[in-house]
Parts: C-alpha cells; sequence; structure tokens
C-alpha cells in the first residue's frame, strides 16, 4: 500500500483514464448527443460528479487524498464505498484497495447516468434509481472491466494497486484509541472542525465543538477522527 500523494495523484488520474475510457466510451452514444465528459484529479479528499447544464458538461472528479485514505483499512473503513462493496455484495463483496477505486469510478459514473435520467434530486442523491443504476452497472459486467482495465493499466505504469483482501479493525479496537477529553479535529478544508471527546459510543464519538464549532455537539466516527497535536 502506498500513501504517497504522488503516486495516488498518479492513481487518480488513472481513474480518470479508466472512466473515460472503459464507461463513458461504452454509454455516450446512449446519453445526450452534445454531452461532454471532464475528469480531473481533485487535490483533496471529495470526489464527486457534477452536471454543467449550459455546456452539457459532466465532470468528475477523484480526489487524491481519497485514493490515499482507501490504501489503508483503518480509512477505508468509513468510506460509502466500502459499504457499499460488503453490503450489495460487489465484487463479490471482497474491499481491497483496488476493488474500492474501481468501485469509486463506478460509483460516480452511476451518479451521471442518474443525472441524465432526471431522478438526481437535491436531498435525494444516494436514492432507489441510483442503487438501480449501480446494480446494473455490477450485473452487466461494466464494473468488472473497470477492475480489470484499472488493474491492467496499473500494472503497465508500475502503480502499486493491492487486490489483497482488507482486514479491518473492529469498532472495540478503533473505540480504545480515544479518551474521553481528548482534543479531535475531523472534516477537510472549509469543512474542518476541531473538538473535546465527550464520550466514546460503540461506533463514534460525541465530540463538542470547540473554536468557531463552539456550542455545537457532532457524532463522529471514529476513522473519521485525528488528534490535535
Amino acid at each position: 500500500m502506498t500513501s504517497n500523494l504522488q503516486t495516488c495523484r498518479a492513481i487518480a488520474r488513472l481513474m480518470c483514464t479508466t472512466t473515460e475510457q472503459v464507461l463513458w466510451d461504452h454509454y455516450r452514444h446512449q446519453l445526450h448527443p452534445k454531452a461532454d465528459l471532464a475528469c480531473r484529479a481533485g487535490s483533496g479528499r471529495a470526489t464527486y460528479h457534477r452536471f454543467d447544464h449550459r455546456d452539457r458538461c459532466h465532470q468528475i472528479t477523484y480526489g487524491v487524498r481519497m485514493v490515499a485514505a482507501k490504501q489503508d483499512p483503518v480509512t477505508a473503513a468509513g468510506w460509502l464505498s466500502t459499504r457499499e462493496i460488503r453490503s450489495r455484495g460487489y465484487f463479490g463483496g471482497t474491499v481491497s484497495v483496488l476493488n474500492l477505486l474501481a468501485h469509486t469510478c463506478t460509483h460516480e459514473f452511476a451518479h451521471l447516468l442518474q443525472q441524465h435520467d432526471g431522478k438526481r434530486y437535491h436531498g435525494s442523491v444516494h436514492n432507489r434509481h441510483f442503487y438501480e443504476l449501480l446494480d446494473q452497472l455490477n450485473d452487466n459486467g461494466m464494473a468488472e472491466s473497470v477492475r480489470r482495465h484499472l488493474a491492467r493499466s496499473a500494472h503497465e505504469l508500475g502503480l502499486p494497486l493491492d487486490n489483497q483482501p482488507m482486514a479491518f479493525p473492529s469498532p472495540g479496537h478503533q473505540a480504545r484509541r480515544w479518551q474521553p477529553g481528548e482534543a479531535v479535529r475531523f472534516g477537510e478544508g472549509a469543512a474542518a472542525r476541531e473538538g473535546i471527546i465527550l464520550r466514546i459510543n460503540r461506533k463514534t464519538c460525541t465530540v463538542d465543538g470547540t473554536g468557531r464549532s463552539r456550542g455545537l455537539r457532532f457524532r463522529v466516527p471514529f476513522v473519521m477522527l485525528s488528534a490535535v497535536d
């Protein structure tokens, strides 16, 4: 596994190429004739699909720090992609670095198809229609094509994409890392916050906000917490 951001950026760019060459090339003729796709590697964790109605351009961003976070079971455990693979049985329910990143490509492309179908609503993004599309991409072999393309291309470029199943720490093990009264931070960029742990729950910590978050209280998954030095 690697946490080197330069390597992670190369992997994020490879995810862009894979999305364009496998998914977009397959579906583009079924979409609006003037629709276009632009994929990019972002500098943070944010990974998302966005649609510009004026230019009819879909944009998919794969965050470099998302790629880094999905290298480690401790930080990968909190991602929706991990839960989807395990709960919906994608790739046989096996979570590995390769499967996580391939699924991330498929997940974001399902949002593109959802947008095309007019089924993406404010406050209802991961809705029933989205998961029907995501299931279809897995059932019709496109997700596996993404996985194979990503693995083959990474091998050719000498980029590490581990395909060994991840062993996730138990919630109890994660809980023992934290103590009430400990100063922590969570979130990134403009959404970054700090606070003091008030209580340890089964899968989360209850955190009292400090600084600009003073007066607010949060339930934060263990995997999203980091200690304040």
